[in-house]
């Protein structure tokens, strides 16, 4: 597969789980890769299992934080001049009901679910060629509601509306803008969030395939998405979840 042949994509969030998945899906396709995100120490051992030094560059970042967006624009601009593609995947996931939350639980939520991936594309768009795409990713939670959940899953319901009035925004421009929506994906944020195996195998429950989802099981539809072979898609959720939004499990 060569669909990313002397193609430049990065991904925030880019150190573990559906990132690192998705960077090491382009990398397998020819893609020369910008990887973010907070723990420098993460991001270096990514370097290392995706085993292409030449095409990679891991850069450590805060998305909330503006001056960190804005030294990742111009290490990106310093090493490959421009990029053809966006997934804006860094994010962070909270469980308490909402009596708990902290004003701290909601900056930071917020700050990297919203803020953080309006911000990535705003600061990326100086480098983004014509007919380049942007991913962004959202939650199963948009469409469910739970109880211990309501703070994450308004974050991702503001990045699904941002992904819907930014594909009209940039068209002009020939950016193509969607979301994925993933369900139960089983990633250290999925393993810290839920705690053990028994509420690992009640999410399982819910799932119509009857498995928690891979990383890669997102990546695939990430690559299609920032590939020319979805010219034709913008303004667009994909849900990739095994059934649990849509299905009830027999």
């Amino acid at each position: 597969m060569t669909d990313f042949d002397g193609k430049n994509v990065l991904v925030t969030g880019g150190g573990s789980g559906i990132g690192l998945a998705t960077a090491r899906r382009l990398v397998e396709a020819g893609a020369r890769v910008v990887i973010a995100g907070r723990n420098a120490d993460r991001l270096n051992a990514a370097v290392k299992t995706l085993d292409a030094e030449d095409r990679v560059l891991a850069v450590p970042t805060d998305v909330s934080r503006l001056a960190d967006l804005d030294r990742l624009s111009a290490q990106i601009r310093e090493r490959f001049g421009q990029l053809h593609g966006v997934f804006a995947n860094a994010g962070i996931g909270l469980n308490a009901r909402t009596a708990d939350v902290t004003e701290a639980d909601f900056d930071q939520v917020v700050g990297t679910n919203f803020k953080g991936a309006f911000f990535t594309v705003q600061k990326a768009l100086p480098l983004l060629a014509e007919n380049s795409s942007v991913v962004l990713n959202a939650s199963w939670l948009v469409h469910r509601g739970m109880a211990t959940g309501s703070l994450y899953a308004a974050s991702k319901a503001a990045v699904l509306s941002l992904a819907q009035t930014l594909a009209p925004d940039l068209a002009g421009q020939g950016i193509r803008v969607n979301t994925i929506t993933p369900g139960h994906i089983r990633t250290e944020m999925f393993d810290g969030v839920t705690g053990n195996d028994q509420v690992r195998e009640f999410f399982r429950g819910q799932v119509a395939l009857g498995r928690l989802g891979r990383p890669e099981d997102i990546a695939d539809v990430v690559l299609f998405l920032l590939s020319s072979r979805s010219s034709y898609i913008t303004g667009q959720e994909l849900v990739v979840d095994g059934g649990l939004v849509g299905s009830v499990p027999a």
